[in-house]
């Protein structure tokens, strides 16, 4: 009976669930149904076992090993194992090999994943630093956020939370600031020029995260910073775009991806549609048919074919990668700066029954051109170094991560320049390029 029992848990975690649509599009009702059938049919068989290991399609020999090492751990191990704590172990450990960015997300941090994607959640709307103490040093309060009316400030420290002082050694101090929306907490703030403590009572909002930012470099000359990619991103480039050209339409644009780690690909695909007038953008393959796709331009240009460059670095990764090979290969941007990331993979969330999900990759990533990002990244095509008597400084790629995807035929080329660029000098050399860009027109 123990036997099949594990057969069947074994078969449950296995069975194919429902995706959500982080970036691949879930399963169709005439796929569901057929599962269903399938499910009646194997309900039909009088042998149990065969039922799981036909739903789980598992060799039995590899059923019994896995049979005999939890029975060996549960019967020997030095202290006991809980069976829910040794299940999910066994579930981690099915993912753990297959690549880096496959996982199981226990509901919390699955609920996380899902907030920086949407890029909202409820709170007090600040930007924090967990000092080694324990407190929380305030770098920035959200514009109009509740902190920012009740009067918090750049450099505030946060002592205590509804009277409960912040230790050293604690956990992340910032999780009792969450709640739900018009719910109240109670903060203690030190600030350096009052002696005294005192209390700032804030109602807690749900609060829109902008992953877009903006600025004139000079006359004619707009840069955007895109820090993520989230639900509103596209929804927020096209605003700050605008506004950029409210006095007069722009010469040409800096697009900045430097150290963006990607997120939801339907916004790198909205970005690139705004700036194209036509082409593809980019095309997913996977074993399955869900994960194969193809996302093309739409006519209309919002720069109406001012020159664009991307400044990208080591830690532009996935999206941004993706964005930045559409302008690159229809010949719509320069890209300036190291080589990318090299993360051209996608990732499927699968929602279970108890509030968990897995992560799991099921598609590859390739740029209008056919170019596969994965394990190679894009190399641009005006390198940056650090400047005179800078170190050159190692970064992690996607080709350094344990177990990460094989790069498709073709080696790396070009300078592998795994350099960070920090600071306002990568922007200095892109602006410079997208002059040259202006005068060659």
């Amino acid at each position: 009976m123990r036997h099949r029992l594990l057969f069947l848990l074994t078969a449950a975690l296995l069975s194919p669930l429902p995706a959500v649509a982080q970036e691949v599009p879930g399963q169709s009702s005439e796929q569901s149904s057929e599962q269903s059938s399938e499910a009646s049919e194997m309900q039909a068989t009088d042998d149990p076992d065969a039922v799981a290991l036909d739903a789980a399609k598992v060799p039995l020999e590899e059923i019994r090993r896995y049979v005999t090492i939890y029975n060996a751990v549960k019967q020997a191990y030095v202290d006991p194992v809980d069976d829910h704590k040794l299940m999910q172990s066994a579930v981690r450990g099915l993912l753990l090999d297959l690549d880096p960015h496959s996982a199981y997300l226990k509901k919390a941090d699955a609920e996380k994943f899902d907030e920086q994607t949407r890029g909202t959640y409820d709170g007090v709307g600040i930007e924090l630093q967990q000092l080694g103490d324990g407190s929380l040093r305030v770098v920035a309060p959200v514009d109009d956020g509740p902190a920012a009316r009740a009067g918090v400030r750049s450099g505030d420290r946060i002592v205590a939370i509804d009277g409960k002082p912040l230790v050293t050694g604690a956990a992340d101090g910032s999780m009792p600031l969450r709640g739900k929306a018009g719910t109240t907490v109670v903060l203690k703030i030190v600030r350096a020029a009052q002696r005294e403590p005192f209390d700032v009572s804030l109602v807690r909002e749900t609060i829109q995260s902008s992953s877009v930012k903006s600025r004139l470099l000079e006359p004619g000359y707009g840069y955007v910073r895109i820090a993520s990619f989230q639900a509103a991103t596209a929804t927020d480039f096209i605003k700050q775009l605008d506004a950029l050209q409210k006095s007069a339409p722009l010469r040409g644009l800096v697009l900045d991806l430097r150290s963006n780690p990607g997120g939801l690909l339907i916004g790198a695909v909205q970005v690139a549609d705004e700036l194209l007038e036509k082409g593809g953008i980019v095309s997913t393959r996977g074993r399955e048919a869900l994960g194969n796709s193809r996302f093309d331009a739409t006519p209309g240009d919002r720069l109406s074919g001012a020159p664009v460059v991307v400044l990208v670095d080591a830690g532009s990764a996935s999206a941004a990668e993706v964005l930045a090979g559409a302008l690159r290969d229809n010949k719509r941007a320069r890209v300036v700066g190291s080589r990318t990331f090299g993360k051209g993979s996608v990732q499927t969330l699968l929602p279970l029954e108890n509030g968990d999900s897995v992560k799991l990759t099921t598609a590859r990533y390739y740029t209008p051109s056919g170019h596969s990002i994965q394990a190679l990244g894009i190399q641009p095509d005006v390198v940056l170094h650090p400047e005179q008597g800078q170190p050159r400084r190692p970064v992690v790629s996607e080709a350094d991560l344990a177990g990460h995807l094989a790069a498709e035929a073709g080696a790396m080329e070009g300078d592998n320049a795994g350099d960070v660029l920090p600071g306002p000098a990568p922007i200095a050399a892109a602006l410079r390029e997208l002059k040259r860009s202006v005068s060659a027109q």
